[in-house]
């Protein structure tokens, strides 16, 4: 019997599981893939970003209320999660940027705070592991801290002789960089909304595409989720303080969106197995290496 299929997704902060890969995630559960989230802090730094949720009882509670919004997004998309602890940074604002707060998750040193990650993997011993490129995906430090913590844990996890009280050693096999936007994403779904007739919620960002880098050249790997889109969204409708039901990111009807692009899309870099790119499936290489053992 072939070894069954495991991954694991490490995030930052509730709610980065519903927006960056959450179709992928729910594509393979649903194909009885194992499916385990890491979340590095619990968000307790975070806005309110919903106006309907703006109250002082939401703020008051802000770090018990997004633990209890995660609980409701992890069964929505029928996946495992365990958190690794550390405190929200926040997202610094001004000019200069004020200090980070003392003791949070972005000033960890990187190996100690790669710790419990090296445990998790360990224990759950999965063969593809995600998270965000070197910029965080964008730049906020806590995005940025996760990605520095799981690639120094992809690297160890397998090292007998790096923390060794952390459990067997374990070597996943494939780490991926989310790509959740690119041009050719963004333009797509822009001239589909007005190919439609409707008013493209993207004009803004296309004006401003020339000032940003591009991550489209990275994207190596493009899983094929459409279906799974409304699962994506109920999850993020899960995290209420974060997510407007009638704001952006439901304005681009459900039907368009998997029609224009029916991806998610990702950047592989690290590779233990051989497997040709460019790629549709995250454990492309993977199968063969678990059918063989």
């Amino acid at each position: 019997m072939a070894e069954k299929l495991r991954l694991m997704a490490v995030h930052a902060h509730p709610d980065d599981e519903s927006s960056k890969g959450a179709a992928t995630m729910a594509k393979y559960v649903a194909e009885g893939v194992d499916v385990l989230v890491v979340t590095a802090t619990g968000g307790e730094r975070g806005s309110v970003l919903n106006p309907k949720m703006d109250r002082p009882d939401v703020w008051a509670n802000i770090g018990d209320i997004r633990r209890a919004e995660m609980d409701a997004a992890r069964a929505i998309l029928g996946v495992e999660q365990a958190w690794l602890g550390f405190v929200d940074s926040g997202l610094p604002e001004g000019d200069p940027l004020p200090p980070l707060p003392e003791g949070c998750f972005a000033l960890q040193e990187v190996e100690a705070a790669a710790a419990p990650l090296v445990r998790l993997m360990r224990q759950f011993r999965p063969h593809v592991v995600t998270t965000y490129d070197e910029e965080g995906g964008y730049p906020h430090p806590d995005h940025i801290m996760t990605h520095k913590i799981t690639v120094a844990a992809f690297e160890a996890a397998g090292d007998p002789e790096r923390h060794p009280e952390l459990g067997e050693p374990w070597q996943p096999l494939k780490l991926y960089y989310d790509v959740g936007f690119s041009r050719a994403k963004i333009l797509g779904l822009h001239e589909a909304m007005l190919a439609a007739g409707l008013e493209s919620p993207y004009g803004e960002w296309m004006k401003r595409w020339e000032e940003r880098p591009d991550k489209g050249e990275r994207i190596t790997t493009r899983v094929d989720c459409a279906a799974y889109f409304p699962v994506r969204d109920d999850a993020l409708r899960a995290h209420a303080t974060q997510i407007d039901p009638d704001g952006f990111w439901f304005q681009v009807p459900m039907d368009l969106q998997q029609r224009a692009w029916p991806t998610e899309d990702f950047q592989l870099a690290r590779s233990l197995v051989d497997s040709p790119l460019p790629e549709s499936d995250l454990f492309a290489g993977v199968r063969e290496t678990c059918r063989a053992g």
